[in-house]
């Protein structure tokens, strides 16, 4: 029974360093193929990692834009609406300005009327 355990033990002790010396043949050619596939690997980051940035700067310039756009037109709004407020504010000077263009347009109108008398007599000095 002794002979049967050290030839189990043997051959155990074998295996072992069989499979031993199969996994460090396996781990050298995977080391070597690792190395060059390393340094593509970090190729391949950098140039995803470019790539990435510079998309990343793309929408961040879209979005400067954006917000400054946004901040003239707040800025053109914040000014029409308090020119609107003081408008709304002042209903005298909204009346005085509706006297000031009835009476601009009294004397346009008495102006139109002079320019047509004197077309009609030009009319006049032409037919005869």
């Amino acid at each position: 029974m002794r002979g049967r355990r050290a030839r189990v033990l043997v051959g155990l002790v074998i295996v072992m360093l069989m499979g031993t010396a199969v996994y460090l043949r396996l781990w050298t050619i995977d080391y070597t193929v690792s190395s060059a596939d390393t340094e593509l690997l970090r190729r391949q980051f950098d140039l995803a990692n470019r790539e990435a940035m510079d998309e990343s700067a793309e929408w961040r310039l879209k979005y400067d834009k954006q917000v400054e756009r946004v901040t003239k037109c707040t800025q053109e709004l914040n000014r029409v609406k308090e020119s609107f407020e003081k408008q709304i504010k002042d209903p005298a000077n909204i009346n005085q300005k509706i006297v000031m263009l009835q009476k601009e347009n009294k004397a346009l109108l008495e102006r139109i009327k002079v320019l047509n008398q004197q077309l009609e007599a030009q009319k006049m000095k032409c037919s005869s």
